[in-house]
């Protein structure tokens, strides 16, 4: 009986899951767990890169000591790389919520118009592309040096194999992979004055890139939203969400659309395991999440939740509004957005909680416009899932029935990968 082993990877936590198919079906264990956050450098947000490689390390270490592992890969979140000069790691490891792309976005444009970057890529926008950082450290100078840059989970991939890898749906998330090509858009990259030299072609997920004491280090859908969808154990084709710290809404599709009502809606087309994800950045459990560190850091979710329910409070925000990107207060940022201020940390998660059920059918109706079709049911995976009151608010805000499964959809898409690439 064959074992693989996912290393899933977020924004704010990490887990090895060890997973085999036995009588037909996946089971699971979950070997281990680790924190993750960002770290504040130098008066900027930063990835602690060798925390987490330390992290992926140990979590392998007790995976191999309970079973024999046939391959590993590893997903994170999408948009950050690592820069390297050879074989050396070149620090700071910027997060996407670090606000220093902010003065280069005007420059980027002048050089590449956001209507042309999305007809060449259908990447929506958001501050913190890849694109835009990558001209930051352009102006910073950092780029001089470099003569690699490496997505977070190729970069840990390399260090655990020693072989330098670009998995193509983690690269789409960037802006600068050409839609129709999926390859980097070479127009892109002379335009913007970014080295040459890093860009290589893409890989596809499945693909084997090198051993790890023994262990075949293999390449899943690397950006995490990739693998989550490969493994929803979906009825025919229907919209999702990956529901995490970002919430992600989409469908898949068979080509991109990078029309002009996709555009003006900020819709993206990120690379899949042999189709196209058309789906939308949304804030997500970010909000709650915040806002339970800054008022009620030891109360359970369920009593959050409960209080939730029992508010009255009815005002709701702009969930994707840019004052909740990274807010040094997440109850300051709405108080800012709210006519009335909300009385008790329940009306706060009330408020949030709506919100995010609004920004949802918003973005089923735009998706179902978009697209000429219609939907009538909504899966959910990833944290979120277990949210039941959030659930219920999508539900009644979309009007599609809500299938929410509370697995790890990410780790099983990212196991599903590895067990296919070993037929």
């Amino acid at each position: 009986m064959k074992r693989y082993l996912a290393i899933d990877i977020g924004a704010s936590s990490g887990r090895h899951i060890v997973g085999w198919i036995e009588n037909g079906a996946w089971r699971t264990d979950e070997v281990y767990r680790f924190p993750n956050g960002v770290t504040e450098c130098g008066g900027h947000l930063t990835w602690d890169i060798d925390a987490l490689l330390g992290h992926v390390k140990a979590g392998i270490a007790l995976a191999k000591a309970r079973y024999a592992i046939e391959s590993l890969s590893i997903d994170t979140w999408g948009v950050d790389y690592v820069l390297l000069n050879g074989d050396e790691t070149i620090y700071p490891v910027y997060a996407y919520r670090d606000r220093r792309t902010e003065a280069v976005i005007e420059k980027v444009h002048e050089k590449a118009p956001f209507s042309t970057l999305y007809r060449r890529t259908g990447i929506q926008f958001q501050p913190f592309n890849t694109v835009y950082q990558l001209f930051a450290d352009k102006e910073a100078g950092r780029l001089e040096t470099s003569t690699d840059f490496l997505m977070i989970p190729e970069y840990l991939m390399y260090r655990l194999c020693g072989v330098k890898s670009r998995e193509y749906t983690n690269a789409t998330t960037g802006g600068m992979v050409n839609a129709e090509t999926g390859e980097y858009d070479p127009k892109i990259i002379e335009a913007l004055g970014l080295p040459k030299r890093l860009f290589h072609p893409l890989q596809q997920p499945g693909t084997a890139i090198g051993t790890c004491e023994g262990i075949k280090v293999v390449l899943c859908a690397t950006h995490d939203t990739g693998s989550a969808v490969e493994g929803i154990p979906m009825e025919g084709n229907k919209p999702y969400i990956s529901s995490g710290t970002w919430s992600l809404l989409g469908v898949k599709t068979k080509k991109p659309l990078t029309d002009a009502a996709s555009e003006a809606a900020n819709w993206s087309n990120e690379g899949g395991a042999g189709y196209n994800r058309y789906q939308k950045n949304i804030m997500g459990m970010w909000l709650p999440n915040r806002l339970r560190a800054e008022l009620c850091p030891e109360k359970p979710w369920s009593e959050i939740t409960a209080e939730a329910e029992a508010s009255a409070f009815d005002e709701t925000v702009d969930a994707n509004a840019n004052v909740f990107l990274a807010p040094e207060s997440m109850q300051a940022a709405f108080d800012s957005a709210l006519e009335q201020k909300p009385r008790t940390a329940g009306d706060y998660f009330r408020c949030a909680y709506r919100s995010l059920a609004l920004s949802y059918k918003q973005a089923i109706e735009e998706l179902e416009r978009n697209t000429g079709r219609t939907y009538d049911k909504l899966y959910i995976v990833g944290g979120g899932a277990k949210n039941g009151f959030l659930n219920r608010l999508t539900e009644e805000a979309t009007g599609k029935t809500v299938i929410a499964l509370p697995i790890e959809a990410t780790a099983l898409g990212n196991l599903k990968m590895q067990q296919e690439a070993d037929k």
